[in-house]
């Protein structure tokens, strides 16, 4: 029984059919966290006693399911399977949850909660975010252990049902259970590839708030003609103040939301990495901060957006001044950004610009910290090494652009992380028509049985 041996068996796995059937099994649970009627919850469980549980159990893992310490998160499963004392063990861990499946706003013939095939594509919610990346990574395990018979080394897994809605209770499942997650290294997988047909692996992602900026200044609408010039605009007090936080191209203007992390070796691992070009939108060259490249700007630094923004009624507007605007923003930010401090370094930067009438409001919904490993991690090179040999070719990210419950792994259970993305970045995450791409979870579940396959067959870092 050899290497290439379990990476037939993950390719089998896949050429044979199996893994889109199964696949499609995950994405019939319509579990939208997202989602607050009971149905949606009790669907959060039935992914896990009834997709998740037999399968990790048949492959000698002991499964435990917890109740969600906060009441707005769904349940948790941890699983362990121990082969012997002495060996590494490996954490790994999933989502089941999904955004809300936004039915009526797909293409004609694809349905959220079923898998279509449209060439290379296999669409449906969940696909790519997050039930095809975790079925890839437990399928690989499985592959190792149908050729060696074992693993060699212990694993534990954590699949949640609320990263969705920020990963609510997470952190405190962590602390109360963390000598059940005990563990040398991380190594699990969310996020996009950088490019589809090269494997990506990054250490860490940028940290995310969201919040609401509002400003009301009458009550009710009244006529353009007969108040205009005398009532307060509040869409337009509140657009000089959006234009007050960055410039016409998007950089930050809020001194405290410039990082200064971006050293000269994180510099280093982000130079040449292609962020242009394969599927998805065009990147604006002349968007985000000047003195950067395109790499540096995603990965190594803070951006502000706006999500969303109303006043007045727009889909069937009168000759009336609205007496309230509002805007949904956030900002994505890296290692060095104190999320604690990013609302009030913005309310000091309004007030000192002169637009004290605008109210900031935090979204009731937990958010992720900023967290990165550095690229010379003895398990960075050690996962790298496998990558390489199995696909010749890696993209390394010091940090994924996007945000994951990283900071509860790193700082409460105090691993180091390796993500191993099975996505790409055209994918329509969160969005009608997800998607996933059959070549990369073909190329996926090769690379990951020959990463479980190297930690069980020669010396990782912490032997």
């Amino acid at each position: 029984m050899t290497r290439d041996t379990a990476l037939g068996k993950a390719t089998e796995f896949f050429e044979t059919g199996k893994f889109q059937s199964d696949l499609a099994h995950l994405v019939s649970f319509r579990s939208e966290s997202q989602n607050p009627a009971p149905e949606a919850r009790s669907e959060a469980l039935r992914y896990l006693t009834e997709a998740m549980q037999p399968r990790l159990e048949a492959m000698g893992f002991v499964c435990e399911i917890l109740d969600n310490p906060d009441p707005k998160g769904g349940p948790l499963l941890l699983g362990e399977r121990v082969e012997g004392e002495g060996l590494p063990m490996i954490l790994t861990y999933g989502h089941g949850d999904t955004v809300r499946g936004q039915e009526g706003m797909w293409q004609e013939g694809l349905h959220p909660w079923e898998i279509t095939e449209v060439g290379d594509r296999l669409y449906g919610r969940g696909t790519a975010d997050n039930k095809s990346q975790h079925l890839i990574n437990i399928a690989a395990l499985e592959s190792v252990v149908a050729t060696r018979g074992s693993l060699g080394f212990n694993t534990r897994i954590v699949l949640e049902m609320s990263e969705e809605v920020g990963s609510v209770g997470l952190p405190e499942v962590f602390r109360t259970h963390k000598d059940k997650l005990t563990a040398d290294v991380l190594i699990a997988s969310d996020g996009p590839r950088l490019q589809p047909d090269v494997p990506t692996m990054f250490m860490g992602s940028r940290g995310g708030t969201t919040f609401d900026l509002l400003v009301e200044t009458h009550e009710g609408a009244h006529h353009s003609g007969n108040w205009g010039g005398l009532l307060a605009d509040p869409a337009m007090i509140l657009a000089h103040a959006l234009a007050s936080i960055t410039d016409v191209r998007g950089q930050i203007k809020v001194p405290e939301w410039r990082p200064d992390s971006l050293t000269d070796s994180v510099r280093e691992a982000l130079r040449d990495l292609p962020v242009a070009g394969g599927e998805g939108p065009e990147v604006d060259p002349n968007w985000g901060e000047e003195s950067l490249t395109p790499a540096e700007r995603v990965f190594g630094w803070n951006s502000f957006a706006i999500l969303a923004m109303v006043s007045g009624v727009p889909d069937a507007p009168v000759n009336a001044i609205s007496g309230w605007a509002r805007a949904t923003c956030q900002l994505r930010f890296v290692v060095g950004t104190d999320p604690d401090e990013v609302v009030p370094t913005l309310r000091r930067h309004l007030d000192a610009h002169g637009f004290e009438r605008v109210q900031i409001r935090p979204h009731d919904r937990g958010f992720f910290a900023a967290t990165r490993l550095d690229p010379s991690h003895p398990w960075a090179q050690f996962v790298g090494a496998s990558i390489r040999e199995t696909a010749g070719d890696l993209h390394v990210l010091p940090n994924l652009a996007g945000s994951l419950p990283n900071d509860s792994f790193t700082d409460i259970l105090e691993v180091p992380t390796i993500w191993v993305p099975h996505s790409y970045r055209g994918c329509s995450q969160h969005a009608p028509n997800e998607h996933v791409l059959k070549p990369v979870c073909r190329d996926a579940l090769r690379v990951m049985a020959g990463v479980f396959w190297d930690i069980g067959e020669k010396t990782t870092p912490n032997s």
